[in-house]
């Protein structure tokens, strides 16, 4: 049953067993695929985790940052099966990612980078910690139709709106497309419209095709 899985997961996520965590989702995915284990085992034992971290605030870093380490590895081997799937080189578009300003969490910008340019897309990542105008001379200088703005917590996403005021001053509303992402996203998917967003995806996964939409959306 999956829900054991997730069960065992969750137990293993715990008590920072990254040698249990890895061997549960890889048993998994044999049966299956790591995208499936990604959706159905990974981030619902994540979910898990918050809940329970959220209940016991003494939780001690370490086991927080195994935890991140686990879901970095599951992560990357996701996308390292997606890579192989995707044999097509139709050129999908060009895209601009980064993490907004002040913000450092880098994976899961990172991933979305990973899926898009195995999807066809020609992606610039900006890294962390990336002022407004950056994104939009990037996108500008390279032809780019969206731009991906990543964060983490409230205190940085807030930030994006000013990234969706640069581009709405420079008049180039409803053509330089601001895909948002990030935890704070998913568990408060009211933000999109408070930062100003066109849109937001849970996951690296299914921001392709997010990215795929607002690339029709644009006006450019």
């Amino acid at each position: 049953m999956i829900s054991e899985q997730i069960e065992s997961l969750f137990q293993a996520l715990k008590i920072s067993d990254r040698i249990a965590a890895n061997d549960i989702v890889d048993e998994y995915a044999i049966k299956n695929n790591y995208e499936d284990a990604l959706k159905n085992l990974l981030e619902p034992a994540l979910l898990l985790f918050g809940e329970y971290w959220m209940k016991n605030p003494d939780i001690s870093l370490a086991n927080g940052y195994i935890v991140g380490k686990i879901a970095e590895d599951i992560l990357l081997k996701t996308a390292k099966e997606y890579n192989k799937r995707k044999h097509e080189k139709i050129h999908k578009g060009i895209a601009v990612v980064g993490n907004i300003e002040d913000d450092y969490h880098s994976l899961g910008r990172r991933l979305v980078s990973v899926f898009l340019e195995a999807s066809g897309w020609e992606v610039h990542d900006l890294g962390n910690d990336v002022l407004p105008e950056e994104f939009i001379n990037c996108a500008l200088d390279n032809g780019a139709k969206v731009i991906g703005a990543s964060a983490m917590m409230f205190v940085n996403a807030k930030n994006i709106k000013k990234l969706r005021d640069e581009i709405d001053n420079r008049g180039y509303k409803d053509k330089l497309m601001l895909a948002v992402g990030g935890a704070i996203f998913n568990l408060r998917p009211e933000l999109v419209k408070t930062v100003g967003g066109d849109g937001t995806a849970l996951n690296a996964i299914s921001a392709v095709k997010l990215f795929e939409e607002l690339s029709l959306r644009s006006k450019l």
